[in-house]
């Protein structure tokens, strides 16, 4: 007799993670596989969370999170986007707040529908609630198209998931294709879940928010890619009164609250300067892109840190296998999508890094052209 829930026969572990627990093993790699920014947490920062826990602020908060950081996040996109937010509540992360979300609305049998390529999670967070995932393929652009999102939408179709900038491609929407999407969700009555963990992150466009746009969604941000505050979890998430505050009740059962000297750091963390930031990666986003486009024929990422190429032969489970054979960490494409063509490299790395990946790039695809 199993004593594992029947539930956990329907997730796997991560493909990323497999691929980290690989990289443990190996003797410097050249590593373009991590999702988390390559800068540290500013100084300043992290002397207002050492100040934080000296001055005693270890205890829990209230579960939906101090009113600085709640207040703090609504004049964010108050002053980056002319559009305050409402009922915020602050999240474990992004990935604890897309939890709870989701938890807080499937029911067994609800269509969740999202792009194809996704965030590994999604598939997986809806899977294990019973829902039915039902991805958008997005190929060759990676842009989800309001015909593409109409042709699938059944009457059991009840959320649908926006990732603008997406992992795990980079790829960004502009405001008129984002409301283009809000357009097709309010003609079905679809709650949207808009994943914005990397909007701070863009290179070309203006930034664009669907907050605003329908009134039928759930805003999920946080500090992990903008401030490098990959380990101190903290999100947030804004929407509907009723949704926020069955997620809040979620959370004082699960996460209990983020940590909370973090949040009080996290207030000065949102209100910093990301141009050099967002100058840096404009700059590796440009190495990479430029050093793959003939041998592998990527879409130009817009925002976020990854780039998708095309795998050399076509498949890019042979392919990654080959890349890490020759010591170079990057993802199969199969992680994040029902197609194996691609793979994700991740340039939140040095230039140094940058460059001996795309060498190795190269000279593996002549093997497989």
């Amino acid at each position: 007799m199993s004593f594992t829930a029947q539930r956990m026969n329907c997730i796997d572990a991560s493909g990323i993670r497999k691929v980290f627990a690989l990289a443990a093993k190996m003797k410097d790699p050249i590593n373009l596989s991590i999702g988390q920014p390559d800068y540290d947490v500013d100084e300043a920062v992290k002397l207002e969370a050492i100040h934080q826990i000296k001055a005693g602020f270890n205890s829990y908060t209230q579960t939906w999170g101090i009113e600085e950081l709640r207040e703090a996040a609504s004049e964010y996109y108050q002053v980056k986007f002319g559009v305050p937010l409402h009922n915020v509540m602050i999240t474990s992360g992004v990935s604890g707040g897309l939890f709870l979300a989701l938890l807080a609305t499937v029911n067994p049998g609800d269509e969740v529908l999202f792009g194809d390529p996704y965030f590994v999670m999604y598939k997986h967070l809806v899977n294990l609630l019973g829902g039915v995932s039902k991805p958008v393929d997005t190929y060759p652009t990676f842009k989800m198209s309001a015909e593409a999102l109409e042709k699938v939408i059944t009457e059991k179709s009840k959320i649908l998931i926006v990732n603008s900038p997406a992992n795990p491609t980079g790829v960004t929407m502009n405001k008129a294709e984002l409301q283009a999407i809000a357009d097709v969700a309010k003609r079905h009555n679809l709650l949207v879940i808009t994943d914005e963990i990397y909007e701070s992150l863009l290179y070309d466009d203006a930034p664009a928010t669907m907050v605003g746009m329908y009134d039928n969604l759930i805003l999920l941000n946080g500090l992990s890619k903008s401030a490098g505050m990959t380990g101190w979890r903290i999100g947030f998430a804004a929407g509907p009164e009723d949704i926020i505050q069955s997620m809040n009740t979620l959370q004082q059962y699960t996460f209990v609250c983020a940590p909370s000297f973090a949040q009080r750091a996290a207030v000065l963390a949102l209100k910093a300067d990301m141009s050099e930031k967002i100058a840096a990666y404009r700059r590796k986003r440009d190495l990479v892109y430029e050093g793959l486009k003939d041998s592998c024929n990527p879409v130009k990422p817009g925002g976020a840190f990854y780039i998708f190429p095309n795998a050399p032969g076509g498949d890019g489970d042979a392919f990654v296998k080959t890349a890490i054979e020759n010591n170079l960490l990057i993802i199969p494409g199969s992680v994040f999508s029902d197609k194996k063509t691609n793979f994700r490299i991740s340039f939140a790395a040095s230039d140094d890094v940058i460059l001996r990946g795309v060498d190795v790039i190269n000279r593996l695809a002549k093997q497989f052209s």
